[in-house]
């Protein structure tokens, strides 16, 4: 896998493709475009319905700072409600996570690797691609990202299509499912970085800096 720092110092990893490094079949991940979440949606490959969605989270240093360490060790997600089966404490190019989604004997086991990372000044995240036996197949990013005014955003990010007989049958149930779990993570992320650094008032209440409605689209092949 390539990674190391740039004369900025920022360090960085490149996406991971498929068939890179792997010994196993099951590690082989199961979509085309690996990567292209990390590029403009018109980089995407055809036929995947997509997802954008934006929250505002915060503002300022330190809610970036707040924001982006929740997103790169899985605090947000477990936060959210979402189990991440891994043995790495941070996201990193390679890191393989099992997914569990719902609870009991309903639970569903959702293998991921994460295909790239980006740490820089003002925008920090990661992207997972699937693998055999995920429910859906694609790919999905988590970027938190400083606007030149200090506003903090989430954005997600997401190309898939159902790969299992019960997200099929889901039909339009599904992306609003995705829809709707993009948005929780903003609203949980964004309770996050008020815990964290202590903002209050107006402008950073979750009403005053939530606001969803910047991107919000889901499109269908």
């Amino acid at each position: 896998m390539a990674a190391g720092r740039g004369a900025d110092g920022v360090y960085r990893t490149a996406a991971l493709r498929a068939g890179d490094s792997v010994s196993h079949r099951s590690d082989a991940l199961d979509y085309p475009g690996v990567g292209a979440t990390a590029k403009s949606p018109a980089h995407w490959p055809e036929g995947f319905r997509t997802l954008r969605v934006s929250s505002t989270v915060g503002r300022g240093d330190a809610a970036f700072a707040a924001a982006a360490d929740a997103v790169m060790t899985w605090r947000l997600h477990r936060t959210a409600g979402v189990r991440f089966g891994t043995g790495a404490t941070r996201a990193a190019e390679g890191v393989k996570v099992v997914v569990g989604l719902g609870a009991g004997p309903l639970r569903l086991h959702a293998p991921c690797r994460v295909v790239w990372t980006v740490e820089e000044e003002r925008r920090t995240g990661w992207a997972y691609g699937t693998l055999p036996g995920h429910p859906v197949r694609g790919e999905e990013a988590f970027v938190v990202v400083q606007n030149e005014d200090g506003t903090v955003r989430l954005e997600v990010l997401a190309f898939s299509l159902p790969s299992s007989w019960f997200t099929v049958a889901a039909g339009p149930l599904l992306p609003v499912f995705q829809r709707w779990y993009a948005r929780r993570c903003g609203r949980v992320l964004r309770r996050l970085v008020r815990e964290e650094t202590g903002a209050g008032g107006p402008g950073h209440g979750p009403r005053a800096a939530g606001d969803e409605s910047g991107i919000d689209r889901t499109e269908h092949p």
